[in-house]
């Protein structure tokens, strides 16, 4: 599903140049739960960014299915991304002055579903993560598990083939860590939905399938596909 050759970013010029990512290589199969670890500025999110199409790279090649992504522009990569993506990100982004269904039906109305579809989905989708009884809660009076469950939803309301995930347990405490794993966990085992995870846990990393170890800008451990 997920393909990358020689890809490379490098923010910055001359001698304030970083280079983020030296000639990635790895490959990511269809329905597979892999994290991504490494050390600290190795270049993990930025990797992931360029996978989902946030940002762009400088060099190499990043096929999603049959789609070329790095052949692309923004516009078409954003209809990729609404109609096959899905995301988490450790700080929720979740919009404070909508409720929890409607920052679940967000990502739905923009793709195009009415209101009342999108509005169905939501709700079904906090279902699945445990909260329609917070249907109607602001960010401001859940949890940081809540929100994170809420983010989760919102990411999965709209069926995605990927779900990327970036430090998702990051701000969390252990217990409700390992609820936000299962419940992904649980996605990719029951609707066979890709899981990319950026970790900096080796107890998350442990729960994935596969992990793919980064340093310095490279791939040095687990990027060639399913072990």
């Amino acid at each position: 599903m997920i393909k990358v050759k020689g890809l490379s970013k490098t923010y910055g010029k001359g001698e304030a140049a970083a280079r983020a990512l030296r000639d990635v290589e790895l490959m990511i199969s269809k329905g597979e739960m892999v994290s991504i670890t490494g050390p600290s500025g190795c270049g993990k999110t930025t990797l992931l960014h360029i996978l989902a199409g946030i940002e762009s790279s400088d060099s190499g090649e990043i096929w999603i299915g049959n789609a070329p992504i790095h052949k692309w522009d923004d516009k078409q990569i954003a209809k990729l991304r609404l109609a096959k993506m899905g995301f988490v990100f450790q700080s929720y982004h979740l919009v404070p002055v909508l409720n929890a269904w409607e920052n679940t039906a967000l990502p739905l109305i923009a793709a195009g579903i009415s209101a009342n579809k999108a509005r169905t989905r939501a709700l079904e989708a906090l279902r699945e993560v445990g909260l329609e009884e917070k249907a109607n809660s602001y960010p401001s009076k859940l949890s940081g598990g809540q929100n994170q469950r809420v983010a989760i939803a919102r990411a999965i309301a709209g069926k995605p083939d990927i779900i990327w995930a970036d430090e998702p347990t990051g701000a969390l405490d252990t217990d409700t860590a390992e609820q936000i794993i299962g419940m992904l966990e649980m996605l990719n085992r029951h609707h066979g939905t890709t899981v990319v995870i950026v970790t900096h846990d080796p107890r998350i990393a442990d729960r994935t399938s596969r992990t793919i170890r980064m340093q310095n800008g490279r791939v040095i451990q687990g990027g060639g596909g399913p072990l």
